[in-house]
């Protein structure tokens, strides 16, 4: 199924230079200057339901983005339109390669589907996991496309076939307990949707609408992102940098505000951490209730949570960030190095120094460059 209908409206000037709402803009912003691509060719393909949340929004806002201008162009289809399509590619150029016989010995052949779209962007979009084989197959279209991505559960499926190495993706938060391997190759965030270079992530589910708009943003313009968000009702759109709602809050928020409060005061005051009786006070309640909310809720201390804390995050900072590693040992409240690499080490398994070390090699690895690192 291809959307095609193109309206007699001129095309919106880009706005890549200045949109706030990816970051990484490089590639789109080079697809989004007019005079080098008049026409871009974007491809969504749903290997999940088709009323899923992600597919609706992303396909909403793009179908209503190429009736406001020319320069949009739409293909809409599904996972399996493409592998019947790309299946026929092959047995086209088996048969080519055969040796003929003559027309009494075979049957006419049949009428081949119509070759897959030359595309500028494509994204794979599903809320469930794919089948490894049938991912497998679609790698290579996806690879030949200059700008690809995932949004939704594929963003894993990317990572662990080691597309995303060195990447910032945006990963669903419900698969973050699947992807210790991926945290080996790809930079996870909490974010909302990632622009890495030609690499496009979103963790799906209500973010797609945000997603999509933001690309609008970037490739045609405020102007016409402007019109869009007034036909289908959007007031605003959240910034890629804003956090996925956290496990946690949507799993206590509601059930247990303390436990809910109390994490979010810690995750508040990282640089300078709070101490245990100050946290309960803040909350309203006694230490001893705060440990117990802790130890039925989450099996941990409220300290050691706390601590854990600081520690991902300056994970998140070794592997995201130029900072040194003394600098991200204080922004996360070591004010002691040895104390950081210490702690460090004991969770992860690793030294603070071995971690952007790894990183960087991966990187490096996986796209011929890395960020430098000062220590």
């Amino acid at each position: 199924m291809q959307d095609s209908a193109h309206s007699a409206s001129p095309p919106a000037p880009p706005g890549a230079a200045n949109s706030g709402a990816l970051g990484g803009l490089a590639a789109l912003a080079r697809l989004g200057q007019a005079e080098n691509h008049p026409l871009l060719r974007i491809g969504l393909v749903n290997a999940g339901a088709p009323d899923g949340l992600a597919w609706a929004s992303l396909r909403q806002v793009l179908r209503q983005t190429q009736k406001l201008t020319d320069r949009c162009e739409l293909h809409s289809l599904t996972l399996t339109t493409v592998l019947a399509r790309l299946d026929a590619a092959t047995q086209a150029t088996t048969h080519a390669i055969t040796p003929a016989v003559s027309a009494a010995q075979t049957d006419p052949p049949p009428l081949a589907p119509p070759p897959l779209p030359q595309l500028d962007i494509l994204l794979l979009i599903a809320d469930n996991e794919l089948q490894p084989q049938l991912f497998a197959r679609f790698v290579p279209w996806l690879q030949s496309v200059p700008v690809w991505g995932a949004v939704g559960a594929p963003v894993l499926w990317l990572a662990r076939s080691n597309l995303l190495a060195g990447v910032r993706i945006a990963l669903p938060w419900g698969l973050f307990g699947e992807a210790d391997a991926v945290a080996e190759r790809a930079i996870l965030t909490s974010n909302l949707y990632e622009c890495d270079a030609d690499r496009l992530t979103c963790a799906g589910g209500a973010a797609s609408l945000d997603f999509a708009l933001a690309l609008v943003e970037v490739l045609f313009g405020k102007t016409l992102l402007a019109q869009v968000q007034e036909i289908l009702c959007v007031d605003r759109v959240r910034a890629g940098s804003e956090r996925q709602r956290i496990a946690l809050q949507a799993r206590f928020g509601m059930l247990q505000p303390k436990l809910s409060e109390a994490v979010t005061l810690m995750e508040a005051n990282l640089e300078e951490p709070l101490s245990t009786d100050e946290i309960a006070a803040l909350v309203g309640v006694s230490r001893r209730q705060l440990e117990r909310l802790f130890k039925q809720h989450l099996d941990n201390l409220p300290s050691r949570y706390y601590l854990e804390l600081r520690l991902k995050r300056a994970r998140q900072l070794l592997l995201d960030s130029h900072h040194s590693i003394v600098q991200i040992g204080l922004m996360c409240g070591f004010s002691s190095g040895s104390h950081f690499s210490t702690a460090f080490g004991m969770l992860f398994g690793i030294t603070p120094r071995e971690e952007r070390q790894r990183r960087l090699q991966n990187r490096a690895a996986g796209s011929g460059t890395g960020p430098a690192a000062s220590e």
